[in-house]
């Protein structure tokens, strides 16, 4: 409560029509109100919602499983209490499955208050795509349309003793059992919402809890799909998303037993499955980081993030063709971590240097009617230098420029060359 009514108000508003629709509505040992909420809801939509009351069972895979055994319909759509859907997005999701054969469909999804959803898979509609080659391995909420078929097929239920991310082995198991998913991008279906004092349960759990579930989420992945370039496509969401979390600027100021802790769990995932392909496909500033992590150099890694949060990304050695970013632990023997989780691969050189380039002045500079400007910078890059070239781009402006002193020319001057 307040967000349960909002939500059950967007259900009975469904355009699929009451006749069509059930609800069934777990209440989890709820101490706000919800539970009389629902049983309003219920006397009042008595052929559409059903009420499940039960202890608090700590988390929402139970709940999710209770609501399971109870459906009929021929498919399941999860809806978290604080959330609520787009007036036609039922009718839809149900539609667009039976055009195509769906096993899942994947209805757009925006986040509010904050609540941040990941929009690639969200591009265009697709009535056929793969869990390995899209976005869908960073979008795996339960809330989705499944086909109860297949979910009564497979067994899949969600883990109750996983206190976050219970609907991701859920989802991502659905994913590869199914015969066809798709991808509705055309309609708001989902509002997820952030509470206003941030309470939903994925915002509360600590560094080694989120780390211990991510285990096992990864564990369920991969015992799933086989070693290969299709497990890689979908652990590396775990890499880029959960475990770069853990790492982020808070890190440092972890008591120094948490920190030990998080380095060693994430090395045996390092190690279980961070592929050369994943390494190498991985941005600079985190594969030091998992690689410092690795090492278990938990100082110099708090270092790294410490240093970057404080003064930005450290500065490019230049070798050759070669670029390498000079985080702590570079070249350092007593780490003996590997060069080439320093350098900058497969990302745009230009581009970081231009987020750490800063502008020291600017002077016109005129010769009869030829107009000029020079501009003195300040880039981070040190080694062999001598083929280095620097140009603007279009629109390029370093962040410490001062925007508003341009000088105007009149009409009928000569544009500057550059």
């Amino acid at each position: 409560m307040p967000y349960l009514t909002e939500c059950l108000n967007s259900l009975m508003a469904q355009s699929i029509g009451l006749d069509r629709l059930e609800v069934i509505a777990v209440d989890d040992g709820s101490t706000d109100g919800s539970g009389p909420e629902l049983d309003r809801f219920a006397a009042t939509y008595p052929d559409t919602v059903t009420v499940l009351h039960q202890a608090n069972s700590g988390g929402p895979a139970a709940p999710s499983n209770r609501g399971l055994e109870r459906a009929t319909g021929r498919f399941v759509f999860f809806v978290g209490s604080d959330d609520r859907l787009g007036d036609e997005a039922l009718e839809r999701l149900v539609a667009y499955a039976d055009e195509h054969g769906s096993d899942i469909v994947v209805g757009r999804a925006v986040g509010v208050n904050g609540r941040y959803v990941h929009q690639k898979l969200y591009e265009r509609n697709a009535p056929d795509i793969s869990l390995y080659d899209s976005p869908l391995p960073f979008t795996l909420a339960n809330t989705k349309l499944f086909r109860r078929a297949l979910v009564e097929e497979h067994g899949l239920r969600f883990p109750e003793d996983l206190p976050v991310g219970s609907d991701q082995p859920f989802t991502i198991e659905a994913c590869v059992r199914a015969r066809r998913i798709s991808v509705l991008a055309d309609y708001i279906c989902y509002y997820a919402v952030k509470r206003g004092d941030a309470s939903n349960i994925t915002y509360r759990a600590d560094h080694l809890s989120r780390l211990r579930c991510t285990a096992r989420i990864m564990g369920h992945a991969a015992g799933l799909v086989e070693p290969g370039p299709r497990r890689d496509a979908l652990l590396s969401r775990h890499f880029t998303w959960e475990l770069s979390k853990l790492l982020l600027a808070d890190f440092p100021d972890l008591p120094a037993v948490t920190r030990k802790s998080l380095c060693d769990g994430i090395a045996e995932l390092l190690d279980a499955y961070y592929t050369d392909a994943l390494r190498d496909g991985t941005g600079v500033r985190r594969r030091v980081r998992f690689g410092l992590a690795r090492q278990g150099a938990v100082e110099a890694l708090s270092r790294a993030i410490t240093e970057e949060t404080r003064r930005g990304a450290p500065p490019f050695l230049l070798e050759g063709d070669r670029a390498f970013a000079v985080y702590p632990g570079f070249r350092d023997p007593t780490i003996g971590l590997d060069d080439r989780y320093y350098e900058v691969l497969g990302e745009s050189v230009a581009g970081r240097l231009a987020t750490g380039t800063t502008f020291e002045s600017a002077d016109w500079d005129q010769h009869g009617e030829d107009l000029g400007v020079t501009v003195r910078l300040r880039l981070g890059v040190t080694g062999d230098t001598s083929s280095v070239t620097v140009a603007l781009a279009q629109g390029a402006m370093p962040q410490s420029a001062d925007r508003p002193g341009a000088r105007r020319l009149p009409p009928t001057q000569p544009r500057p060359r550059s």
